[in-house]
């Protein structure tokens, strides 16, 4: 995935701006950057890996070496950014969020169609933000550009620029899949990911854009450049797992919907007969938390933590890219409560099953510490379909997601024409798929909740959400 947080004021802006990005670091993992604009000195930029430090660390000499009255700071799952770009519109810094699918044809097009060349990384890779770029100078004026790129690209774009003369050009991707929001206070305004880093920097939120929407941000303004358009498919992901929980999206604020799903799930156990013997819930942490409340007030089993996340060493921004390092943080993070597993019937909820290793690691843990048995919930329906939208699993083949291979498993490439009756739980094909790996990881049982479970507790209109790695629908 990946965030951002950007300052346009009459003041200094480096300050919010570093504190401002520090609140998104649980969406950008990778690499992440500051650009930032001063009226005598120019565009200046700096750009960290975060894989082994957190953001604050990483940037922390940036108010020795940079200043400016506007400023813009990405963090990324992905590709080293913001950029600073020279084209016959000035100079500017450029950074998205999003994926870009059709990079490598977009790269190929626009050098057929240049002659120019491209900065390539380690790999051999270029980078997308450059590819942006090129599609962006093609154009008349850097509105135009901004949608031009947005509509060649295959997956999503959300484009923010920061130009030579402070303003910040905030685009949110055609169809909104994630979000931009716009704060002022009295020296300016702020653009940013997430609502609750605007009210935290000390911005009021006034304005969340539309999908499509283009703006240009001044100390003293927004000016619209491109209309929303009506057509939105935001990511319910956002609730389910990568949002914070004091984020708010369209309306719909993500501790409610974690807490309201949660509830969902308790209610769809008891009415299903599933509800098992009990002496805890917990929550797989940090992102099933809000989901195991919910189901621990609705079925009125005590809510205990018999894990706890060492956070002040091993927080999500130490997430390395090798799945068996992966694993070994993910042991390290997790101590136990050891009063509150020996000899306990456990039920534990974790936002989604993706690959399933670090759960069944999980499961591992708490029997070698005494549970006498350990039920698991998924607060989302089976992912049967990676994301190619978005930069969650991206990086996962459908078949690397653990319902479908064992959909694979039970009766061939025959099961993939029956997703639907795998995702539910009730028919004879959604037992087999649950019984399966429950027993293949652990689970003493193991069931999803349903896509209309999902989509009750974020509470927004159905057709606005896109529920791609459920259904495969676009």
């Amino acid at each position: 995935m990946g965030g951002y947080f950007g300052v346009t004021s009459t003041t200094e802006a480096l300050l919010d701006t570093y504190y401002g990005a520090d609140y998104h670091s649980h969406l950008g993992t990778h690499a992440a950057g500051i650009a930032c604009w001063d009226a005598e000195i120019g565009l200046q930029r700096v750009i960290h890996r975060i894989t082994d430090s957190p953001f604050r660390t990483k940037f922390a000499d940036v108010f020795s070496s940079m200043k400016g009255s506007a400023a813009l700071a990405c963090l990324s799952d992905g590709e080293p950014q913001p950029l600073l770009i020279r084209s016959r519109f000035g100079t500017y810094a450029l950074s998205y969020v999003g994926a870009v699918q059709n990079k490598d044809e977009l790269a190929h097009t626009y050098l057929d169609h240049s002659g120019s060349y491209f900065n390539v990384m380690t790999g051999g890779e270029i980078n997308t933000v450059e590819v942006l770029a090129a599609i962006i100078n093609q154009a008349d004026n850097l509105a135009q550009g901004v949608r031009k790129a947005q509509e060649e690209v295959e997956g999503s774009a959300c484009i923010l620029i920061l130009k030579d003369d402070g303003n910040i050009v905030a685009a949110r991707d055609i169809l909104g899949r994630l979000p931009i929001f716009v704060g002022k206070n009295e020296q300016g305004h702020a653009v940013s990911f997430e609502d609750f880093a605007l009210r935290k920097m000390g911005y009021d939120p006034v304005r969340e854009l539309g999908p499509g929407e283009i703006v240009e941000v001044s100390p003293h303004g927004i000016t619209q450049l491109h209309e929303p358009g009506h057509k939105m498919r935001i990511c319910a992901f956002l609730w389910s797992y990568y949002g914070y929980p004091p984020a708010t999206y369209e309306g719909a604020t993500v501790e409610d919907m974690r807490n309201l799903n949660g509830q969902i799930m308790a209610e769809n156990d008891e009415a299903n007969g599933l509800t098992p013997h009990l002496d805890y819930v917990g929550g797989v942490p940090d992102s099933g938390v809000g989901h195991a409340i919910g189901y621990a007030t609705r079925s009125g089993v005590p809510y205990a933590r018999a894990m706890v996340k060492y956070t002040p060493t091993w927080s999500r921004s130490f997430t390395p890219s090798v799945q068996d390092e992966r694993n070994h943080v993910a042991k390290m993070k997790q101590i136990p409560v050891g009063s509150k597993i020996e000899g306990k019937d456990l039920l534990f909820v974790d936002d989604s099953i993706v690959r399933g290793t670090q759960l069944h690691q999980t499961v591992d843990f708490l029997y070698r510490h005494g549970a006498k048995s350990v039920h698991m919930r998924s607060a989302c329906p089976p992912l049967m379909y990676a994301c190619k939208y978005l930069n969650f699993s991206t990086e996962v083949s459908d078949m690397e997601l653990i319902a479908r291979r064992v959909i694979n498993e039970l009766e061939g490439d025959e099961g993939f024409e029956h997703m639907d009756e795998y995702a539910d739980g009730i028919t004879e094909r959604g037992k087999a798929l649950r019984h399966t790996i429950a027993e293949r990881m652990g689970f003493a049982t193991l069931e999803f909740q349903s896509l209309s479970g999902v989509i009750k507790a974020i509470g927004i209109d159905p057709e606005k959400l896109c529920t791609y790695c459920w259904t495969g629908k676009e």
